[in-house]
């Protein structure tokens, strides 16, 4: 019998792609123990303006630029399946792929905005979740309404590496070396560039 394979989810924009997504998800697969993490790179989030979104196609090429490892799978699944939501992506990839072990792996950042996602607590019952602190984020994140709600489903973090086999409601909050770079800063230093050529041309 195949081994169960263990695979990271790691969703968003994408806009860009940079180091800071590389880093947690070398981190993910190491603590985890997972197979493979796969990049869900969206085509619009929900949650986000579309102002200043680059092109699906060439935020996926992006990421397959930055990824440089043979574990990490850059894709554009959410397109493929036609969902626009995370609870229903989640969903239709656990019914897609039965064998499969998956952990929906995100910052602390976003763990203070769960609650404005849509369906949020069934994302909860459906995978592990894991969470990476993240500077100035990480206080907040274990005191917000999803922490709080979900408080007993909570993993001691010496037991992440078995997150993938729990049934959910699980959840692990990590702490990981910090990394420097986000996508918004990407965005306001490429910004700060065009203004300069702008003003000296």
């Amino acid at each position: 019998m195949p081994a169960v394979r263990r695979i990271g989810l790691l969703g968003g924009s994408f806009n860009p792609a940079h180091d800071g997504h590389r880093h947690i998800s070398l981190e993910a697969l190491k603590r985890l123990r997972l197979d493979e993490v796969w990049w869900l790179v969206s085509p619009q989030n929900p949650l986000k303006p579309t102002r200043g979104m680059a092109p699906l196609d060439a935020r996926i090429a992006m990421a397959r630029k930055v990824a440089v490892d043979a574990r990490i799978h850059v894709s554009a699944l959410e397109k493929d399946l036609g969902t626009r939501y995370t609870a229903d992506t989640i969903r239709a990839l656990v019914e897609r792929f039965p064998d499969v072990c998956f952990v929906w792996l995100m910052g602390a950042d976003n763990l203070i905005q769960m609650p404005r996602w849509h369906c949020w607590t069934s994302i909860f019952y459906t995978v592990p979740i894991a969470v990476f602190a993240r500077p100035t984020y990480s206080r907040r994140a274990l005191s917000s309404r999803a922490a709080r709600r979900f408080a007993r489903a909570r993993v001691r973090r010496t037991r992440a590496g078995a997150l993938a086999g729990r049934r959910p409601p699980a959840w692990v909050f990590l702490q990981i070396p910090a990394h420097p770079e986000s996508a918004t800063r990407i965005r306001a230093r490429s910004e700060r560039r065009g203004q300069i050529r702008e003003t000296s041309g």
